[in-house]
């Protein structure tokens, strides 16, 4: 096609936040030129992606990171989970994982979202072939059959573009999702997750809690000076009224959901909230153009699965880009390679989105059977030989068909025969 080299581009990535900037790094070795849309600018505090709330990374996303050339900076500011303690208040049932039980380092890890954002953020700031157009959105989406054309409004101010691929990784709320005229699914679950941290009066010591109440699931991470971060689901009017209470009063309130195990809280750091909901995309692609991360699958936080997920997304697709332009660049985003993309990610979309929604439903019913009938099932987790390992392979993303960056193999060009 006839195109201005300057707007042209191989990929051009719809959203900055963490998803989208691990893909424009983890595409680096590739040599491409590509854009990235941002609609906050760069180092913005209000940045949704990089605030003050935790991630646990699975054992796959820190392989990926180590690939990456990543992993010694943002492991300086995390801190690993040696082991994780499951319960069912009010319930016998309960189970535990064990890093050296499952013969890993670590289960996870976990890393304050700002940190990993200067991170990812100051690595970006030195690739080459890379451009932002940041503060701006893509207001026009119009695939054709060998590109995509695009129109993005930065400040009032209009450019075009063109791409052999656009890859939307702009969200749950996806404006480029509804540009390419794919449908999706949305349940709202009534909930909303109250985030912040406290001081624990017993160290957690590298072991992560989660705490299925009535009103829904409270998850405590360590965090690096003893501190541990929470998220607390609630349903939505309780949330409201939880997050107007006083640092004392709020603390009281986690004290009696979490119990005693860590002691006293006290030093209650700053609160957020939002709402949860489960958003699926109809499917994952549009001609010449792909959704990764929460644009695809926004999921609720119970097991700590929805950004995992986006990353054996930008790394799956990493691995079908890799093989796609070993032949020639105008095949990023033909239709052959979507097609592998959509097979390889398939199961996994689907049986993530079904664990974390089944966990939501089944920890949320108040039926005394069903409640019995979790408590055996948490118990079986511990007593079944192999159950405790294939559940936590699966939470830590290794289960399957791994593409080379979740295997901790750095991306390269295959080589032609």
């Amino acid at each position: 096609m006839d195109s201005d080299s300057n707007s042209h581009f191989d990929i051009v990535i719809a959203g900055g936040g963490m998803t989208g900037s691990c893909l424009g790094l983890a595409l680096a070795p590739l040599g491409l030129r590509i854009a990235m849309v941002e609609a906050v600018a760069r180092g913005d505090p209000i940045q949704p992606s990089f605030d003050d709330r935790s991630t646990a990374l699975s054992r796959s996303s820190q392989r990926m990171f180590a690939a990456m050339g990543l992993w010694p900076e943002i492991a300086a500011a995390s801190l690993p989970i040696a082991s994780i303690h499951v319960s069912d208040r009010g319930n016998f049932g309960f189970s535990h994982f064990d890093a050296a039980e499952q013969q890993v380092e670590a289960l996870g890890y976990v890393v304050v979202n700002r940190v990993l954002g200067e991170v990812l953020q100051k690595a970006l700031s030195g690739l080459h072939g890379l451009d932002f157009l940041c503060p701006a959105r893509i207001v026009e989406a119009r695939p054709e059959y060998d590109h995509v054309h695009l129109l993005a409004d930065a400040n009032g101010a209009s450019r075009e573009l063109t791409c052999n691929m656009l890859v939307a990784a702009d969200g749950a709320k996806s404006t480029v999702r509804h540009l390419l005229g794919i449908r999706s699914s949305h349940t709202d679950y009534g909930q909303s997750a109250v985030t912040g941290n406290v001081l624990p009066e017993i160290p957690p010591a590298n072991r992560a809690w989660e705490r299925f109440t009535e009103d829904g699931p409270l998850a405590l991470l360590p965090l690096t000076g003893g501190r541990a971060a929470f998220i607390w689901t609630l349903p939505s009017a309780e949330a409201d009224a939880v997050m107007q209470l006083s640092d004392g009063a709020f603390l009281d309130r986690l004290q009696q959901a979490f119990g005693s195990r860590l002691g006293a809280f006290a030093k209650a750091g700053r609160r957020s909230s939002y709402a949860l909901a489960l958003t699926r995309a109809a499917r994952l692609t549009a001609r010449r153009s792909v959704l990764i991360g929460n644009a695809a699958n926004c999921l609720h936080p119970v097991a700590a699965q929805g950004f995992n997920l986006g990353l054996r997304d930008v790394a799956a697709l990493c691995d079908c880009i890799a093989g796609a332009s070993s032949s020639n660049r105008a095949a990023i985003g033909e239709d052959d390679m979507l097609r592998a993309y959509v097979d390889w990610r398939r199961a996994d979309h689907r049986e993530v989105a079904y664990l974390t929604d089944g966990l939501v439903r089944l920890f949320g019913s108040k039926l005394a059977p069903v409640r019995a009938l979790r408590a055996l099932g948490m118990l079986g987790l511990d007593l079944v030989p192999g159950a405790r390992a294939l559940f936590a392979r699966h939470t830590m993303g290794l289960a399957g068909r791994l593409p080379a960056l979740s295997r901790g193999v750095p991306l390269r060009l295959p080589v032609r025969q």
